[in-house]
């Protein structure tokens, strides 16, 4: 490669100017000795190798005086693959000094775990023959069951573990807490059978076999089967099929198509439908006994969650986009503070895809590992040292650290050898993510006031198409805002590349117009300050600012409520029912107001409304520099009805004539009961314990 340590220390400031002065080109083999002299300085040590981490690690183990691992980590960034094997290497000088100095980052706050724990029973699924197959590779390290869901095969006539047959109705749960249900409607009680084989000899069709089912459908009424087993009393045709669920550690499927259709599914399961699933199914397996632990990957803040209020269901995106069935609704939830219900997401399922943060328009639902302030301070930092060291158009190329890295690291390996291939431009700078859908408008947003040109998402064969929609419909959203702001060229990229030659033709792009003077600003945790922070710099380097940019509707987080005032009562159930005070009442008078910057577009407005009233319209309000949005503005007004006795204003006349043509024929409101309709509380009250005539509770 291509390296000038001289000019890497002075793009990195002059605390790097010592360390980056001598270039190692075998610094794990011929040179391995400079790394010892390193490792025994007791120094923070950064090495720009991944290939050979391994080897790195076990050297500062044998150096004597070096601090172990516990005591001074040792990380490690790859410079050659994402940059100094590519046609353009001797101009990537900038990125280089970018990657280290983000490298350099403190390393993210440790989040909360959540905790499995699994003895090792493992329930298999499938016929007979698969089933034992599988159970004799596991059944030294694991307390192995087996559940029969088809006729076929030969079971032992020893019973060493034990064997359910029937047909399954669901499994639910989790690594350590599985729980099956399955439907056992077969004459065989697999508990009772001996195995004896005399069913199998007295039955004329045949219908049964080693696996000790009868298959139905060639069964006749001879039941001489019935007869010979009479002692035992294991068959029985007039048996009624029953129910049974039991609870397992793990669950090896091998049936053709999965029990759990999910592109995610739970720790603990594994779909084994040819030789190769099953080999990997075994070794994991086999290793998945004892007490295992892993990040929480979110935060949940349900008091500005907006999918429902008052049992009306609202914003859901969360709940289509995930992959793994870890979210589900609980509208019904009374939230004391809040009055409103939210979602509820199962930690043991979420598999830290991070997809659900990048839809919630609230920000109710947070990434946590990294937290987006830990994610922004890395990125801006990258953006800075690469600005300071020279660099022009930086490119963000979003990657996650399986599937996309090793994706990565074969188009460096190709541009190597083959002159026809790029590789990484030198402008893109690679960024190793957890998932790639854990990332969404807020933190594109503000890498793009912070002087990115843009930001492209890699995306493979690992992430589910859901988040390939989603990540699409996200990005829409901020392309629009950065065109409607007059920034020329497409800023938001989403890669889907099948292999190193397609990644090499897609980041083959024309940079997109950055902004002249790159925001200062710090990434918030909260999502919607993230976004106002970044639309507010993104706007004021703008040439011209409309007053309106209209937005794509799906998954928008801004945007205006319209009130048909011909049909609004102004019952004000909208404002009950609106989770972030976008819409307001006016306690001097009958007023439905509205603050544009609070809507997230959830709808719950929209489900609520009696009279069908509201609708939506996905926009960013730019008028009087963003003033306008943070203003309360009136969506509808009318004059209060005044009441009959004191002349108060309370209600609108619409909502109280409305009540009183509602009641006019019930038989309880004729009259002075009638009248005291039109009252305001105050005079309803007087009026009800001054009337002689009238018959009151403390009468009775």
């Amino acid at each position: 490669m291509p390296l000038d340590g001289p000019a890497l220390a002075r793009a990195l400031g002059p605390e790097a100017a010592d360390g980056l002065q001598t270039v190692h080109t075998s610094l794990c083999r011929r040179e391995a000795g400079a790394f010892q002299r390193a490792a025994k300085s007791g120094d923070d040590l950064l090495v720009a190798c991944t290939q050979e981490s391994a080897l790195f690690v076990q050297l500062n183990a044998e150096t004597e005086g070096a601090p172990g691992l516990a005591e001074r980590p040792i990380r490690f960034v790859n410079l050659r693959e994402t940059g100094g094997w590519s046609r353009d290497a001797g101009a990537a000088m900038p990125k280089l000094a970018a990657l280290i100095a983000a490298a350099q980052r403190p390393e993210p706050e440790p989040v909360p775990t959540v905790g499995y724990r699994s003895q090792g029973r493992v329930l298999v699924v499938g016929d007979a023959d698969a089933a034992l197959r599988a159970a004799s590779l596991l059944a030294d390290a694991l307390d192995v069951s087996l559940l029969l869901t088809s006729p076929g095969g030969t079971l032992p006539q020893e019973r060493t573990m034990a064997v359910h047959a029937g047909r399954v109705q669901r499994v639910s749960g989790w690594l350590g807490a599985f729980e099956v249900t399955w439907v056992a409607d077969n004459p065989i009680d697999a508990d009772l059978c001996t195995r004896c084989n005399a069913c199998i000899a007295a039955c004329p069709e045949g219908a049964i076999d080693f696996s000790y089912r009868v298959d139905l459908s060639r069964c006749a009424t001879h039941r001489d089967c019935v007869r010979v087993c009479e002692a035992v009393g294991a068959i029985d045709f007039d048996r009624p099929a029953a129910e049974l669920t039991e609870t397992f550690d793990l669950v090896l499927d091998l049936g053709a198509a999965p029990l759990l259709a999910l592109h995610q599914p739970p720790q603990g399961y594994f779909h084994a439908r040819d030789d190769a699933a099953l080999v990997r199914a075994i070794v994991e397996l086999r290793g998945a006994v004892g007490d295992f632990e892993k990040p929480k990957f979110f935060q949940y803040r349900q008091k500005v969650c907006a999918h429902s209020r008052n049992q009306q269901v609202g914003c859901q995106a969360c709940i289509d986009v995930c992959s793994a069935q870890a979210i589900r609704s609980d509208a019904s939830l009374k939230g004391k503070a809040s009055g409103g219900g939210g979602i509820v997401v199962e930690p043991h399922l979420c598999v830290g895809c991070g997809a659900c943060t990048t839809v919630c328009p609230s920000g109710a639902l947070s990434y946590a590992t990294p937290r987006p302030d830990e994610l922004g301070a890395r990125w801006r930092t990258m953006l800075s040292t690469y600005a300071r060291a020279g660099g022009r158009d930086a490119a963000l190329l979003l990657h996650s650290r399986g599937a996309g890295a090793a994706l990565i690291g074969a188009l460096g390996r190709l541009a190597r050898t083959d002159p026809t291939v790029q590789g990484v431009p030198a402008r893109v700078l690679p960024v190793e993510l957890w998932h790639t859908a854990s990332v969404g408008i807020d933190l594109w947003l503000a890498a793009l006031a912070q002087g990115a040109s843009q930001v492209l998402v890699l995306m493979t064969d690992e992430e589910a198409p859901a988040y390939r929609r989603a990540v699409g419909e996200q990005m829409a959203i901020a392309q629009a805002l950065m065109t409607g702001l007059g920034y020329a060229g497409r800023h938001l990229h989403l890669i889907a590349a099948a292999d190193a030659r397609a990644l090499d033709a897609a980041l083959r792009l024309a940079p997109a117009q950055a902004v002249a003077a790159p925001a200062a600003f710090a990434v918030q945790a909260d999502k919607r300050a993230t976004l106002d922070l970044a639309l507010g710099h993104l706007a004021r380097q703008a040439a011209t600012v409309p007053d309106v940019v209209a937005l794509p509707a799906a998954g928008s987080p801004y945007g205006a409520v319209r009130v048909d005032t011909g049909r609004c009562t102004l019952c004000l159930s909208c404002v009950g029912a609106c989770p972030e005070g976008a819409l307001v009442d006016n306690p001097e008078r009958p007023q439905l107001r509205f603050v544009e910057s609070n809507c997230v577009q959830c709808g719950l407005c929209v489900t609520t409304c009696p009279e069908s009233a509201i609708t939506l319209e996905p926009r960013l309000l730019l008028a009087d520099g963003g003033k306008a949005r943070r203003e309360k503005r009136v969506l509808h007004e009318v004059e209060p009805f005044r009441c009959v006795r004191c002349g108060k204003p309370f209600g609108t006349v619409a909502a109280i004539e409305a009540m009183v043509g509602k009641l006019a024929g019930h038989a309880m409101f004729q009259g002075a009961a009638a009248q005291r309709l039109k009252m305001c509380g105050d005079c309803r009250v007087i009026d009800l314990h001054t009337d002689p005539g009238e018959v009151r509770i403390t009468d009775l």
